[in-house]
């Protein structure tokens, strides 16, 4: 699981690494526009195009009647039944492509929120730094040290929250850096990657110990040997600005790979 986690957080981090710092668009707009072709090719490949086809062309003899025989309740109940049954039957139709389509796209989102979604420490200004503990671990023990790369202060000591089992400490960057936290025990230690500086920039919020987790935080191993089950580094969400307007990137990947599909879906011949 961290080998294959590990691996296409590599490629992904290694391909838009070569784009830090500069406009985010540059890469969103073909990356969503990819990715609208792609999930017009899986509905073309893996749904019933003539069925979906013949589903469309009912449902609009559906609308037609309920505007054409407004004056009739017996054809109007009909045609409302079949609009119904209809959209039911579509959305049939649509769900094996969409259920396929489903964990690579997952896969897609975790690693460009890493890039898109998520903003490095800005220089001069604060951050936290979150570990939860294992229920095994004594929370009236001595905290572990938290050790800090150049360009980075810690400046508090740990702080314990009982309620959440976790540790927390205040950190400053002084300058823009890229380095690994060190979360030091008796026994052990596990290390945190932090960044700091202008984005965008790929970036790890948390590193997981469970094979669950790592799939929603696959940038960074697995932690082992140390009783934790996340560090995390409190990173400020990013937005988009392009056209004067400013959006979640997620909001911008939609719109662009919807508009891209509907433009392309008559050259691949797609019913959707």
């Amino acid at each position: 699981m961290d080998f294959l986690f590990g691996g296409i957080s590599s490629i992904a981090k290694g391909m838009l690494s070569v784009f830090a710092g500069r406009h985010p668009m540059l890469t969103l707009v073909p990356l969503s526009v990819l990715a609208g072709v792609v999930m017009l090719w899986a509905f073309g490949r893996f749904s019933n195009q003539e069925a979906l086809r013949s589903t469309k062309r009912r449902l609009k003899a559906s609308l037609y009647e309920l505007r054409l025989f407004a004056d009739d309740p017996g054809l109007i109940f009909r045609a409302q039944k079949e609009l119904l049954t209809g959209n039911l039957r579509y959305m049939a139709l649509m769900l094996r492509p969409a259920v396929i389509l489903t964990v690579p796209m997952l896969l897609l989102f975790v690693q460009m929120e890493s890039f898109y979604g998520l903003s490095p420490l800005p220089v001069g200004g604060n951050g936290v730094v979150t570990a939860r503990m294992t229920g095994g671990w004594d929370m009236s023990a001595t905290a572990p040290r938290l050790e800090a790369p150049d360009g980075i202060a810690v400046e508090t000591p740990a702080v314990r929250v009982l309620r959440d089992r976790t540790l927390v400490w205040r950190v400053r960057a002084s300058r823009e850096a890229s380095g690994r936290l060190r979360l030091v025990f008796p026994g052990g230690q596990v290390e945190k990657s932090i960044d700091s500086g202008a984005g965008p920039r790929y970036v790890s919020g948390r590193r997981v110990s469970s094979n669950a987790s790592l799939f929603w935080h696959p940038a960074e191993p697995r932690i082992t040997g140390v009783p934790v089950e996340w560090v995390e580094v409190g990173y400020p969400g990013a937005e988009i600005e392009w056209l004067g307007v400013r959006l979640h990137w997620l909001i911008w990947f939609i719109l662009i790979s919807l508009v891209g599909a509907l433009l392309l879906k008559g050259r691949m011949k797609v019913t959707v």
